[in-house]
């Protein structure tokens, strides 16, 4: 037996297409020209906001760490915490200064607040008052040119060292207690990122 062919449909001629009127090209155009615009635009702007925005915020933080010893104002809330320098409500005369470099970062703090103040300072740094060791001045010499501090005899200075697991900070406490119900903190935490 041999298979039936199907009759084939004659080939259809190609239709013809009415050739491109000057205004629909124009329009065409003009439409492909838009979306490109858009595509290309869009990106291209929010890439020089975005930048400017980056820039406006790296001169921000090139002027605070170009700020040569201690500001005069509370750190942020993020360096409080990544340094772990509690620093308790109603103290005053804050001033912090920060220097960091490939192998250390440090924060220096320095602020007067009430005794129960400084309980509460050394509470949230993980120490006690009991671990103040009266006479001991734990900042070190390096540190002490750095913000500036000089350490002179008279004062009743106390003094202890927080040592946190790595990569938590290690933080210097000292303490001016001259003064019990006004002491004076300086602190120097130090981290390794």
């Amino acid at each position: 037996m041999t298979p039936t062919r199907m009759p084939t449909a004659p080939p259809r001629a190609p239709r013809d297409r009415m050739p491109e009127d000057h205004r629909h090209m124009i329009r065409r155009r003009w439409l492909t020209a838009v979306i490109i615009v858009l595509l290309v635009g869009i990106p291209a702007g929010y890439l020089v906001i975005s930048a400017g925005q980056s820039r406006d915020s790296g001169r921000d933080k090139e002027r605070e760490s170009s700020a040569a010893g201690l500001q005069d104002n509370w750190p942020s809330q993020m360096k409080r915490r990544v340094f772990e320098v509690p620093i308790p409500s109603g103290a005053w005369d804050v001033a912090y200064y920060e220097t960091s470099n490939w192998k250390t970062s440090r924060l220096y703090v320095r602020f007067t607040t009430t005794a129960a103040g400084l309980d509460t300072f050394l509470a949230e740094s993980g120490a006690a008052r009991s671990q103040l060791t009266p006479g001991r001045i734990t900042i070190g010499e390096r540190d002490r040119s750095i913000a500036a501090w000089t350490f002179l005899n008279g004062p009743t200075w106390s003094g202890t060292t927080i040592t946190r697991e790595e990569p938590r900070p290690t933080t210097d406490i000292t303490v001016d207690l001259t003064e019990p119900a006004f002491p004076r903190v300086y602190a120097v935490s130090t981290t390794s990122p």
